[in-house]
């Protein structure tokens, strides 16, 4: 892969991961929520799920994805109900006096369970799906990539995702301590749960 092929799919990329949508907004509402416990694993699952779509695009499926419509659509109705399910943990989320920021952490959610939720957020996501089965083809010559460039693109795809997920959990945490009260934490909570349903409702009806 040439340089300028890969930083013109770098900065596509960055933008298109950044840009609000159902992913980032499950990402947000879960870590004003619940804290930063388990974003890794949750985060690393969309990642994933990236390189799913990406992998799908390099191998051009694109029609075969037409030909399983049926197999896609219950992925995305699986991520929308998962996102249900989160809005619902958050809406219904017990809290403490205790100050945000020395709250409890809520009981621990199994990794594997978070990863495979955030899994099915992104390959139910129809932006993430728009942007490897439809833009990508633009932006690389994937009829000729070779292995090498595959890893390339991966590599980048991971490391960009990276950047763009940390950088929303660090600003979701920063402003969850900036709540303290428990009035303050149940509204938060409540909202979060909004949040995480209408990302749920934009994945089901995209």
């Amino acid at each position: 892969m040439s340089l300028a092929s890969l930083m013109t799919f770098a900065l596509a990329l960055l933008v298109a991961a950044g840009a609000p949508g159902p992913g980032i907004a499950a990402i947000v509402a879960r870590v004003l929520g619940r804290g930063t416990q388990g974003a890794i694993a949750f985060t690393a699952g969309m990642a994933i799920g990236d390189v799913v779509w990406l992998t799908c695009a390099v191998l051009g499926v694109a029609a075969l994805a037409q030909s399983f419509s049926e197999v896609f659509l219950a992925v995305k109705y699986a991520g929308a109900l998962y996102l249900l399910y989160l809005a619902w943990k958050m809406w219904t989320s017990p809290v403490t006096t205790q100050e945000v920021t020395q709250q409890t952490q809520a009981p621990r959610e199994r990794p594997s369970r978070l990863f495979l939720g955030g899994l099915s957020v992104t390959l139910g996501n129809p932006k993430v799906v728009i942007f490897y089965l439809a833009l990508l083809p633009n932006l690389l010559d994937l009829r000729h990539i070779t292995p090498l460039g595959y890893f390339e693109v991966v590599g980048i795809t991971l490391a960009i995702l990276a950047v763009v997920f940390g950088a929303y959990i660090l600003l979701a945490a920063r402003a969850r301590k900036l709540l303290a009260s428990r009035r303050a934490m149940k509204l938060l909570n409540r909202s979060t749960g909004v949040v995480m349903a209408g990302a749920a409702v934009m994945v089901a009806t995209r």
